[in-house]
């Protein structure tokens, strides 16, 4: 596997060995050993999720303030651009996001850790993300940072994205709360 370090400290690109031929392909898309050896990822994984997304659905951008999570992030379906969101008030890059595609085709997965708010848009017509998190969901500690944030600046890629009741009440990130 190949690690890409981001311009956010934590968050990785990581692009697994494909093994390809004729019949179609193989690869690990979770290796616990490979991943601490390659990426220094050491976590845990308590639950996985999995997502299907029309065009322009945008997801996020989500957070626990408590009981955070860490997420390892695929697309096995379509294309979507991952984000993520420092929100580690202590870190150089507080308030800084990253955007990457994350597809079927690339097969790229992203890590990002405890710290990050997380959202996504479906590209593609259809798009199907799994991904698998270090602590359970907890609703009463979910936070949501607006979408369209102007201080962020975030670039989806569309202006009009389909969002969820809660995605359409989030919060700016100068009235949020965030990690020390």
């Amino acid at each position: 596997m190949q690690v890409i370090k981001t311009r956010l400290s934590g968050v990785l690109t990581i692009e697994p060995r494909i093994f390809a031929d004729a019949r179609g392909f193989l690869f690990e898309s979770y290796n616990q050993k490979a991943l601490m050896q390659a990426a220094g990822i050491s976590d845990s994984f308590v639950q996985d999720n999995h997502s299907q997304s029309g065009k322009h659905v945008l997801r996020g951008l989500h957070y626990q303030i408590r009981q955070p999570q860490g997420k390892l992030v695929r697309a096995i379906a379509g294309r979507v651009l991952d984000v993520a969101v420092d929100l580690r008030r202590s870190s150089a890059t507080f308030a800084q996001w990253l955007g990457v595609e994350l597809s079927a085709e690339n097969r790229r997965i992203a890590w990002i850790p405890k710290g990050f708010a997380h959202g996504f848009i479906a590209l593609s017509e259809h798009a199907e993300v799994v991904y698998k998190t270090t602590d359970y969901w907890a609703p009463e500690h979910e936070r949501t940072i607006a979408w369209n944030d102007p201080d962020l600046a975030i670039d989806w890629l569309t202006d009009t994205p389909t969002l969820s009741a809660k995605d359409h009440a989030g919060v700016l990130l100068r009235d949020a709360e965030v990690f020390e």
